[in-house]
């Protein structure tokens, strides 16, 4: 036996599972086995009880479950039983049962058997090589030899079994230790209920390979039933499609990754930024607090010194008086004790004008006062309750549906002599970051100006680049640069922000363009304002590279490319909006009848989600749709201020820019507000 067989085969016969410890790097087997164990773990295990599947069944959504739980699913679900179908676990999806009247017990039996996930189930239980007839005991014999027709591992024991049944001598049996890097596959495609048959004819109506006896007994009822080798290419070419579908289904899935894990981290560092925005805001507070804390401590402070300085000056002046008398005592004294009658009516007439003088002064003393702090604790406590640090709230994304959108900001764009059209001048807007500064381009089209508005140390600067002639509208081409089309003039011109504009190049195209939109690093597809009715994708330079028919609309005003780089085309002519492939194919048509019809669509954009914002003018509303065209909601209306809107755009942080007239409208969008909330947050 090779040296990788023995790695594989360490485990003595009789237990549980065999040992990777004495595994060495490079042994074949083992990496079968590493390899096995992810794409069980991975691929063959179901996601209700998390074991590997047992009778797998797929639903019609793709989605692969034991059979056995699926019935105990559905069981659960009152709903979907009355409604004679199976739901999926995963995505809700619900599976009509061919035979909808039989007992919930038998929709199981119903359900097509997943034949992939069997297989590769049965591909892996061999990887272990323990012999199945002595697994079936409950022994785990290494197995040595691998018959190819009955798909099954013996052992030297079971082999010579196998041999001495008739109908099984003749079958083609692999020893494994000489193939011990990679099991043979089978070289016959055999039934696996008659494990003899050669699999020879496909069901179409049941969608399986069978065999003969299959066909004649299972399959008699059956209308359409082809030969194995006809379907094979056609079967081949489906799962290549299906392939290609899913690589599509992996990428969008994949990016959608990306951008959560994107907006998980920028969530943590929002989070860390608004802690530094309250804590900063409450030291604001608390150094009023402190200011007004300091100012009475330096009143009392002057208050009291003037009052000691008062005080102490009549201390002194009591001490004058105290000597004065002091002085006088010791004086009258001095005459009584002496027994001198002259001296004592000398003492006499001195101490009788002294007393008149001290009855006739003032009272020098200073007037009482004392000094008190006054204050009302619950008085200053409502002060401070009704004290407003800021506000946390959920800012949700216009994609999350039941959002409801808030009024951040109005940029007024107007400038004195300004023309001010009927249904305002500003055409279009995209939003840019240069340097870490978020730059809003605006397209004034009847004042042939472009708008660069951005905040810079706290203050708001709006700087204006004058255009040769009147712009339609803009469209990012990467880094800090946009193109706009000058229909006038036929040229498309290429300005760049550091955050302020400058008048890159402009180049002369052959036809007048309005509609204009970046489709990669190198290509610009813009729609046409002539009778040529296509829309053209040009190079840097404005050559055509190809013309796309759109159907529908002819000549769009506004083109949008979407995640999955397809187009979408609006004009207020034909009131629709068309999504199309970058080869024309058509995608969808929106053109709604009745309350919802469009009387003039303009810009669109659309969400991180895929979800399409599309403006229609006429109607002041910006509406919402699904990727694939169906009405969602109105986003905004004439009640969040909107007047005759037209440019539209979505930034990175999930705020909603809207041409208005002449200003241009900053929506965020938080959790459903009312109609009175949302009037409130408008005013």
């Amino acid at each position: 036996m090779s040296r990788d067989h023995q790695c594989k085969l360490r485990q003595r016969p009789g237990s549980e599972k065999q040992s990777t410890a004495g595994a060495r790097p490079g042994c074949g087997i083992c990496k079968e086995m590493a390899t096995a164990k992810k794409l069980t773990d991975n691929h063959l295990t179901c996601v209700i009880c998390t074991e590997v599947f047992t009778d797998p069944a797929t639903l019609q959504c793709n989605h692969t479950f034991c059979k056995s739980c699926l019935l105990k699913y559905t069981k659960t679900q009152p709903e979907a039983i009355q409604d004679k179908t199976i739901p999926c676990p995963s995505c809700r999806q619900l599976t009509r049962v061919t035979n909808p009247d039989s007992p919930v017990e038998k929709w199981g039996s119903q359900l097509k058997p997943s034949h992939v996930i069997q297989g590769l189930m049965d591909d892996l239980g061999e990887s272990s090589d323990t012999c199945s007839v002595c697994k079936e005991d409950g022994e785990t014999t290494p197995g040595t030899m691998w018959c190819t027709i009955c798909d099954d591992v013996f052992c030297d024991g079971c082999l010579q079994l196998h041999k001495k049944m008739p109908r099984l001598r003749d079958h083609e049996v692999i020893d494994l230790r000489i193939h011990s890097n990679e099991k043979p596959k089978a070289q016959r495609f055999m039934c696996r209920i008659h494990k003899d048959e050669k699999i020879k004819l496909f069901c179409k109506d049941c969608r399986m390979a069978i065999c003969t006896v299959c066909c004649s007994i299972k399959h008699r009822k059956c209308d359409d039933v082809e030969t194995i080798d006809t379907m094979t290419p056609l079967v081949k070419e489906s799962l290549i499609t299906e392939t290609r579908n899913q690589e599509k289904k992996k990428k969008i899935y994949t990016d959608n990754i990306s951008s959560t894990n994107s907006k998980i981290e920028k969530l943590s560092t929002n989070a860390q930024e608004m802690k530094d925005q309250v804590q900063k805001v409450c030291m604001a507070a608390v150094d009023v607090l402190l200011k007004k804390e300091k100012k009475l401590l330096e009143r009392i402070d002057q208050l009291t010194k003037i009052r000691i300085e008062e005080w102490k000056a009549h201390r002194k002046s009591q001490e004058i008086d105290l000597q004065m008398h002091q002085q006088r005592y010791e004086f009258i004294d001095k005459a009584v004790t002496s027994n001198c009658v002259g001296d004592m009516y000398d003492i006499y007439e001195t101490v009788s004008v002294a007393s008149r003088d001290e009855d006739t002064s003032e009272d020098k003393r200073p007037i009482p006062s004392t000094i008190v702090f006054t204050h009302d604790t619950d008085k200053l406590r409502r002060y401070v309750d009704e004290v407003q640090l800021g506000e946390v709230k959920v800012v949700q994304d216009v994609s999350d549906r039941t959002s409801s959108p808030v009024l951040l900001q109005t940029i007024d764009c107007r400038r004195q002599g300004d023309i001010l059209a009927f249904l305002g001048s500003l055409f279009d807007v995209a939003v840019l970051v240069v340097d870490g500064i978020k730059v809003m381009v605006v397209i004034d089209s009847f004042n042939s100006r472009l708008h660069a508005c951005y905040t810079s140390n706290k203050r708001h600067i709006q700087k204006c680049l004058d255009l040769p002639t009147g712009p339609s509208q803009v469209a990012k081409v990467g880094g800090a640069r946009v193109a706009v089309t000058l229909p006038d003039t036929q040229q498309i011109a290429f300005i760049n922000f550091d955050p302020e504009p400058t008048l890159l190049s402009t180049v002369k195209t052959k036809r007048q363009y309005n509609g204009l939109a970046c489709l990669n690093s190198s290509q610009l597809v813009a729609g046409g304002k002539d009778s040529r009715a296509s829309v053209d994708v040009l190079d840097m330079k404005g050559n055509v590279l190809k013309s796309i028919n759109t159907g529908v609309i002819k000549n769009p005003s506004y083109i949008h490319v979407t995640r999955n780089n397809n187009l979408i085309f609006s004009n207020a002519a034909v009131k629709s909006l068309v999504s199309a492939t970058c080869d024309g194919e058509v995608v969808f048509t929106y053109t709604p009848t009745g309350e919802k019809a469009l009387k003039y669509p303009r810009g669109v954009t659309t969400t991180s989600t895929g979800d399409i914002l599309l403006v229609d003018s006429y109607s002041h509303r910006v509406i919402q749709l699904t990727e694939s065209g169906q009405f969602v909601r109105d986003v905004l209306t004439q009640h969040d201020g909107l007047e005759c809107p037209r440019g539209i755009c979505l930034d990175d942080d999930g705020l909603l820019y809207v041409t208005n007239y002449n200003d241009v409208k900053v929506f965020t969008f938080c959790e459903g507000l009312t109609e009175i909330d949302r009037h409130y947050s408008v005013t």
